[in-house]
């Protein structure tokens, strides 16, 4: 059962009307280029997650403060035993893993790494779930939704969903049974009441707030 669907950010709202109404500079234009690849993905991996079945909750797109600190899930999927916690990633192209340091292969150049971000969030949720005095088990996983990405040299004991592994990761979901109660209906509901609609570390063009809606 979808709890709280997915809606683009405020951020690329602005950019992507922003794109069509000024010139972006350079660094601008690579931001709203990843956002806009960053929803498809996210939207694509929604289309697989129809198939879910048995009791389960799904929570898209939430903007989490813990002790000042804040932190963006792509995905929640609540079953009876578990949270699975999804970092969903429209990578494309071929890339290695070198020293816990992402890399293309064809430019070399270096991105943050997954992992170290879907560890920070996933300690972040943990957090949050104790301040609320809720014991629950949180699996994390970074997805890569992408068939047109590689990701080589890949550590077999690091959270990592493949391309080719998505849909066998859902099917596994499907195959545990889960039986959902009135506790969990509370513990989706008090984690969706914390979302923050606002997110202060968003960055928008200079001269944003003076284009945008004229």
């Amino acid at each position: 059962m979808l709890l709280k669907g997915r809606t683009e950010s405020e951020e690329l709202l602005k950019l992507r009307y922003l794109n069509m109404r000024m010139e972006l500079t350079e660094k601008e234009k690579f931001k709203y280029t990843n956002l806009e690849k960053g929803y498809e993905g996210e939207k694509k991996f929604d289309l697989l997650a129809e198939r879910l079945q048995e009791d389960r909750y799904l929570i898209n797109d939430l903007l989490l403060e813990v002790n000042n600190s804040y932190s963006q899930i792509d995905s929640f999927i609540i079953s009876q035993g578990v949270i699975h916690l999804l970092d969903i990633k429209n990578y494309y192209g071929d890339c290695y893993i070198e020293a816990d340091k992402l890399y293309a292969v064809t430019t070399g150049r270096e991105y943050m790494n997954p992992i170290t971000q879907l560890n920070r969030s996933a300690t972040l949720f943990r957090k949050l779930l104790q301040n609320h005095k809720l014991n629950y088990l949180v699996d994390p996983y970074v997805i890569f939704i992408n068939p047109e990405f590689t990701l080589y040299q890949a550590p077999m004991n690091q959270p990592i969903i493949l391309p080719t592994q998505v849909n066998r990761f859902l099917n596994d979901i499907n195959k545990t049974p889960s039986k959902l109660n009135d506790y969990h209906m509370k513990l989706a509901q008090k984690i969706i009441s914390l979302h923050q609609t606002k997110n202060p570390y968003a960055i928008f063009p200079s001269d944003l707030f003076m284009n945008f809606g004229a």
